[in-house]
């Protein structure tokens, strides 16, 4: 059985996430996209081949569609040109026709799948990868003052300080510091060479490699980027206070994220003063910054 994964149809709407990277390079608990779905499908006993490679038996999977097992097997074993759908009827994979639109046949699946489509999306595939995590690892200098609790992966060369407490599903890369006395917590994936500080909260977010999160920060539920520095304080809200769901401005149309917690996407290189406060759903784009005690309502991007 064969596999192809092809380019993401969306990218430009996961901005800032994408803005210096492909979504196939984004990490989900550490490991970049494609090579996280390129394991799964291997695993799974099938050949990954180039789509210069594809043929009519050929699974054809855009890269920001996560899809599970069991419905690409229902896919497989149709004959002819199929159409893998989900219950609201968009298009999930395909086999048989270079184009989608020449397939002959449509399948529904009622399996838990959902595509990427902007950055929040990226929270959710995170909290169902690091779900799926049954053993911890804990490695590195851990403080014998630490608590540790749940499936909590830590790799070598990381330094947990006393007081801590991360309660899983973590996973905390290479050669980061944290703490002391700081809480992580939820789905949080935190990747190589990152600062921790003193008090911080992180809770279910995805915080990229060589990130400096400081002193009594709180971030909940966002994805900050690579080689950010968060100053002490820095916080984000999470609720609407009319309880709503979030929304977000995407190419100038407000779009409902089905989410009822939500913090910040923060792009790569963004700089951060004390103190700074960051309404929910909030986007800043890259290498921007902001002064001591700034409020930031809208979208920097």
């Amino acid at each position: 059985m064969q596999a192809t994964l092809l380019p993401p149809r969306s990218q430009a709407h996961c901005t800032p996430i994408t803005s210096n990277r492909s979504l196939g390079d984004c990490l989900i608990a550490n490991i970049p996209i494609k090579k996280l779905f390129s394991t799964e499908l291997s695993r799974a006993g099938m050949q990954l081949v180039d789509p210069e490679g594809a043929c009519e038996r050929t699974l054809r999977i855009p890269i920001d569609n996560w899809i599970e097992l069991g419905a690409l097997l229902m896919l497989a074993r149709n004959e002819g040109s199929t159409c893998l759908l989900d219950e609201d009827g968009a298009l999930l994979a395909w086999k048989g026709k270079e184009d989608p639109g020449e397939c002959e046949e449509k399948i529904t699946t009622n399996a838990d799948c959902f595509a990427i489509r902007y950055p929040w999306d990226f929270l959710k595939m995170n909290e169902e990868i690091l779900s799926m995590m049954d053993e911890s690892s804990l490695k590195g200098e851990i403080s014998k003052a630490t608590h540790i609790d749940g499936v909590v992966r830590i790799a070598e060369g990381t330094r947990i300080l006393p007081g801590t407490v991360i309660e899983g599903p973590v996973v905390i890369g290479p050669n980061c510091t944290i703490g002391p006395n700081a809480y992580i917590h939820g789905a949080t994936s935190i990747a190589a060479d990152c600062h921790i500080g003193h008090g911080a909260e992180i809770g279910n977010s995805i915080i990229y490699d060589k990130t400096s999160i400081g002193a009594q920060c709180s971030i909940d539920n966002s994805v900050i980027g690579h080689n950010v520095t968060l100053g002490a304080g820095t916080c984000t809200q999470t609720h609407r206070h009319d309880g709503r769901l979030h929304t977000s401005l995407i190419e100038g149309e407000e779009v409902t994220t089905g989410r009822y917690k939500l913090g910040a996407m923060i792009g790569d290189g963004v700089r951060t003063g004390v103190n700074t406060s960051l309404q929910a759903g909030i986007k800043v784009g890259v290498a921007r910054t902001t002064g001591p005690g700034a409020v930031v309502d809208k979208d920097m991007m």
